[in-house]
């Protein structure tokens, strides 16, 4: 298209599309305040429950749940997915969190140096056209997850509650010893407190594919109907502590994984075979 040229369609120019849900408004280009695509499923409750080391417990219900983002970080956009699962830490509920793909290189060592955030790189789709939204999760060549649906509109904000999320922070000891640790296995308490500020239902489908570098399909395979939602929200307070320390010999066989992320892996890569 030339410069100074409209996009046009067969029946004229292309208009902006106009929701009949009005939901928050932002300047044109804003990075802050897109909403969250959240997707909910149950799973196998043994595919959980492999993945939890010993010490943080499967919750109630076996749900895995996926969040598709853009967001500041700390002030450019970072394009990520969050796969985290129902999981209870000395009898709080919370998620813990597997992996976050995102597509910040800067963001993922000193996250998980510092915190213990399970953050890898990878190739994030996610965008809205009128009631339409696309996303689709991409990592060292493998695409293992797309969504596309439609918003059905507004729908009754969610209660506010605390989000509890389980990292682990640990550092394996230098020269590979075994079952040595510079730094032993710790879970780190994140908190966080929310105020919602639009929410949308979307009805649409979940694809999961085969990749040996995020092995969703495989381990956490859909069991039932999913549920998703566009979110908007703000966060009212955010606390981040250690929580307290896990068996380091027990953790061992969990230490080693796939990337960044605490899918169980061999030298950093998937396991052979």
């Amino acid at each position: 298209m030339s410069s100074g040229e409209s996009p046009t369609t067969s029946e004229g120019p292309r208009r902006a599309p106009v929701s009949e849900n009005e939901g928050p408004k932002t300047n044109p280009g804003e990075i802050i305040g897109w909403p969250f695509l959240r997707i909910d499923y149950p799973t196998d409750p043994e595919g959980i429950a492999a993945l939890l080391p010993p010490g943080i417990e499967p919750g109630a219900k076996a749900n895995v749940e996926l969040s598709i983002y853009c967001f500041p970080v700390p002030d450019e956009p970072e394009f990520g997915v969050v796969l985290s699962v129902d999981a209870d830490y000395r009898g709080t509920a919370g998620k813990y969190a597997v992996g976050y793909g995102i597509d910040q290189e800067s963001a993922v060592i000193f996250s998980r140096e510092m915190n213990g955030q399970p953050k890898y790189q990878a190739e994030i789709d996610y965008w809205r056209m009128g009631p339409r939204v696309v996303a689709k999760c991409s990592h060292q060549g493998y695409t293992f997850l797309e969504f596309e649906g439609q918003s059905q509109g507004a729908i009754a904000h969610p209660e506010p509650e605390t989000e509890n999320e389980w990292w682990v922070k640990v550092s394996r000891a230098v020269g590979g010893a075994e079952k040595a640790y510079d730094f032993a296995p710790h879970v780190v308490h994140v908190a966080t407190d929310y105020q919602t500020i639009h929410h949308e239902k979307v009805e649409g489908k979940l694809t999961l594919r085969e990749s040996p570098w995020d092995p969703i399909a495989t381990q956490l395979p859909v069991r039932g109907d999913i549920s998703a939602r566009l979110w908007t929200a703000v966060p009212t307070s955010r606390n981040i502590a250690l929580a307290g320390a896990l068996d380091p010999d027990a953790f061992w066989p969990f230490a080693d994984t796939i990337s960044g992320s605490r899918w169980r892996g061999v030298n950093g890569g998937p396991p052979k075979g």
